[in-house]
């Protein structure tokens, strides 16, 4: 990995680093669009006993990002740190995503339970391994405040890309699998295929092609799992960016993981097959709404990218946080026959969602520092091994909270081979609610912490500066 004279990236560099995110972002945005309803209406499990899958994937997520990113920062190789991993995990990652969609066809509940739990626990262990090295280096990649907010800016251009081909692709073959007389199932399992060969593809090209900088000359001591939280938490940005963090992909994951939902039982009143026409296209509802959201989100990269380092990511994150929390609230109002009207307000959300992608994820590697100042250490591992965590702890929250919910409001699994179903009225009010209300407040809440965050432009460079300058006092010493 090379850097022209400005101290810039290559434009090359950018493009590889970011590509690998297309993998872990497609089988996010797979995930989280899809499981929950793949969980209820194809595997045919009671929403309250699937909730408690995402439990335990909780409890393992606990256990296995924090040791992932402890251990990334102590390897030591002639690939480096981080680029081990991808090597050895890469493959069995895009496995395991094929596993995730083969449920097998039992008759008992808990029997179910018990493989859609283990082949969830399965891909979340493999996307640890994989996301928290790759994530770790950013920081190690550049150090300065813009140059990072492009390289996230890279990265979250191919995160949409990639979520902007599930959105289209997934939907068109679960709805030919249908039409064609296989199952459904089998639509998803192609899916599954594609979107795991992919992750896999790419990872491996960060392997291939990035070089880590050499940033430590001597490993970190060896510290117990309940001392390194312990640091984390000292760091003062470290809380507000876990905070913004939390509040964002919860808010961004309860939108994606109930918006099928509320597409198909109450914008296409119960129509499995249900269809829109843009531009002489005739698309799955589903492909329809989000690749307009996710088309618009990818155009708005740019603009935040710009607006960012033109002010900095503060403002720009509260002001794309106010934008996006209004049309939210203007969903929740939308009827079943304002097809248009919705889809209109999908994409202007997309604006806003490209904010909620872009920023929070560039603040991030600031963090780094304010840990190296105080603690003469660079551990990216651990800091992103708690981003991965606060992701995954995200989506299991809400596919928790949303399995109890529907099950609670009297939500019916489809009976096999039926096109048109209805649900209780209940069950859709509190849909409706959940993709909108409880999404205001959350980003809301994501904002006003975005506000009070201590870590600026300024507060970094003058960071950058006293690390330097200790870096050359050590030197002279030698």
């Amino acid at each position: 990995m090379t850097k022209n004279n400005s101290g810039r990236l290559p434009l090359w560099t950018k493009l590889i680093y970011g590509s690998g995110e297309f993998g872990p972002s497609s089988i996010g945005m797979m995930r989280s669009l899809f499981f929950v309803i793949y969980l209820t209406d194809t595997v045919g499990l009671d929403p309250r006993l699937a909730s408690l899958g995402a439990i335990v994937g909780l409890i393992w997520d606990a256990i296995n990002d924090p040791l992932v990113g402890m251990f990334s920062d102590r390897v030591k190789s002639r690939w480096g740190r981080r680029r081990p991993f991808l090597l050895i995990f890469s493959i069995p990652f895009g496995a395991s995503f094929v596993a995730m969609w083969s449920a097998p066809n039992w008759d008992s509940q808990i029997a179910l339970t018990v493989y859609v739990t283990l082949a969830f626990m399965l891909v979340d262990t493999f996307g640890t391994l994989t996301t928290v090295p790759y994530l770790s280096l950013t920081p190690e990649l550049t150090q300065e405040y813009d140059e990072r907010t492009v390289l996230s800016g890279f990265r979250t251009a191919f995160q949409l890309v990639g979520s902007f081909s599930v959105v289209i692709t997934a939907p068109l073959l679960i709805d030919s699998a249908i039409e064609s007389g296989l199952s459904q199932q089998h639509g998803y399992q192609t899916a599954g295929a594609v979107f795991g060969f992919l992750a896999a593809f790419f990872f491996l090209g960060v392997f291939l092609f990035i070089r880590e900088r050499n940033l430590v000359d001597e490993l970190p001591e060896s510290v117990s799992i309940f001392k390194l939280l312990k640091i984390a938490w000292s760091n003062i940005p470290f809380r507000f960016v876990m905070g913004i963090f939390l509040l964002n992909w919860t808010a961004l994951d309860l939108v994606a993981v109930v918006f099928p939902f509320y597409l198909l039982y109450w914008m296409a009143k119960g129509n499995l097959l249900a269809k829109v026409n843009i531009f002489g296209l005739n698309l799955a509802l589903e492909s329809a709404f989000f690749g307009v959201l996710m088309f618009v989100c990818i155009l708005s990269v740019p603009f935040w990218i710009w607006i960012s380092r033109r002010r900095n990511k503060r403002d720009a994150y509260v002001a794309g946080m106010i934008y996006l929390v209004v049309i939210l609230f203007l969903i929740f109002f939308v009827q079943p026959e304002q097809m248009n009207t919705l889809l209109v307000l999908g994409a202007l959300a997309g604006f806003g969602v490209s904010a909620a992608y872009v920023l929070p994820d560039a603040m991030f590697p600031d963090i780094i520092e304010w840990d190296e100042l105080r603690t003469r250490h660079r551990q990216e591992g651990i800091y992103y091994g708690a981003r991965n965590f606060i992701r995954r702890v995200t989506m299991a929250l809400v596919m928790f909270l949303t399995l109890q919910l529907l099950g609670w409001t009297g939500y019916q699994t489809p009976p096999p081979d039926v096109v048109e179903f209805l649900q209780p009225r209940q069950a859709l009010l509190t849909i409706r609610i959940l993709i909108s209300l409880v999404s205001v407040v959350m980003l809301s809440g994501a904002a006003l912490l975005t506000w009070f965050n201590p870590m600026t432009r300024e507060k970094n460079d003058r960071i950058r500066n006293l690390i330097d300058r200790r870096k050359a006092r050590i030197v002279q010493l030698d």
